[in-house]
């Protein structure tokens, strides 16, 4: 802070400067008694001295309360120290100027995206009734181990997933954490998916971990079902899916055909989709993305550990207690 009032204060500093060399030059160059010379530049130096330290004083003032400003920011009217200049009048009016514009811009996005918002979450609320349709269709034809059930399947979780990522940063989404009980829940998500199990020809090893972790039941499922899901893509006729408890974490572990090393630092960004889905053209990029924006906020931890061709094991941490505000 220092450093920088001087820089400021340097034209006037050198100024003063300039006008002392002047004086003692004149004073030798005419041969002039030094004792007035003396006296007046002590009286000066006094002088200046106090009026720097005035002036320093007045900067670190107005430089402390512009940081307090700082923290402000997100304010709709954040305080701004009284100007002393012209100048800084007009500085502050042009900031009012900006900010009015910020405000006005802001409100214009968040109503566009929570127009944006009802709109799908209509629209998937609306999708629903024709994908329940297909299905009875398909049960009265007697089809309902059909491809094509399996394909309604993975339409109903693209419905899902919109619906999840839309909610994701939504003020109004319904967490409700409670007591969760792991081993219902993972047969829950298993037989939701089993049409894609069974026509994937697909093993599911589940062991009992008689679990119960603090956690929103409805989100939680939602993770297990994207984490299933990727399994069933990336695994081939034959093989296995594998759900057991290792300490505090619930570990899904595929036989599949696993993920290369320079993917997996990568694996959790949104749309990426890595060497895998881009040669089988499966993958969105946007599953696993989710699932860790869940975990977050549900204050759980999601980690994962592959080798190609040796498949791909999942870990959820859900030993964390959540805070739970009431």
């Amino acid at each position: 802070m220092v450093r920088a009032y001087l820089k400021q204060r340097l034209g006037i500093l050198a100024l003063c400067l300039g006008w002392g060399t002047a004086a003692v030059a004149m004073t030798a160059l005419y041969r002039l008694p030094w004792e007035p010379l003396g006296y007046g530049m002590a009286i000066c130096l006094a002088l200046g001295a106090v009026a720097l330290g005035v002036d320093a004083w007045r900067f670190v003032s107005r430089h402390r309360a512009l940081e307090r400003a700082k923290g402000q920011l997100e304010l709709a009217d954040f305080p701004l120290p009284v100007p002393r200049t012209l100048l800084e009048a007009d500085y502050q009016q042009l900031v009012d100027g900006v900010r009015r514009h910020r405000n006005q811009l802001q409100m214009e996005q968040r109503a566009k995206v929570a127009d944006m918002q009802d709109y799908y979450t209509l629209w998937v609320h609306q999708i629903k009734t024709p994908i329940a349709a297909a299905y009875l269709l398909l049960q009265e034809q007697g089809a309902g181990s059909s491809p094509l059930a399996g394909e309604l399947v993975k339409i109903e979780q693209y419905v899902e997933m919109v619906l999840g990522y839309l909610r994701l940063d939504s003020e109004d989404t319904d967490y409700v954490f409670a007591s969760v009980e792991i081993d219902p829940l993972v047969r829950q998500v298993v037989r939701k998916l089993s049409r894609l199990f069974i026509l994937s020809r697909i093993r599911v090893d589940i062991e009992e971990t008689g679990w119960q972790v603090v956690s929103d039941r409805k989100w939680l499922a939602f993770v297990l079902e994207q984490v299933f899901t990727n399994a069933i893509k990336f695994t081939p006729p034959g093989g296995r899916v594998s759900i057991r408890r290792e300490g505090e974490c619930l570990v899904v572990a595929d036989t599949g055909v696993g993920i290369s090393p320079e993917d997996l630092p990568r694996v959790f960004e949104r749309g990426f989709t890595g060497c895998n889905g881009r040669a089988q053209q499966k993958s969105t990029g946007i599953g696993l993305y989710l699932c860790r924006r869940v975990m977050e906020q549900l204050n759980h931890n999601i980690t994962l550990q592959a080798q190609v061709g040796a498949g791909t094991t999942v870990y959820l941490e859900l030993g964390r207690r959540c805070t739970v505000v009431e």
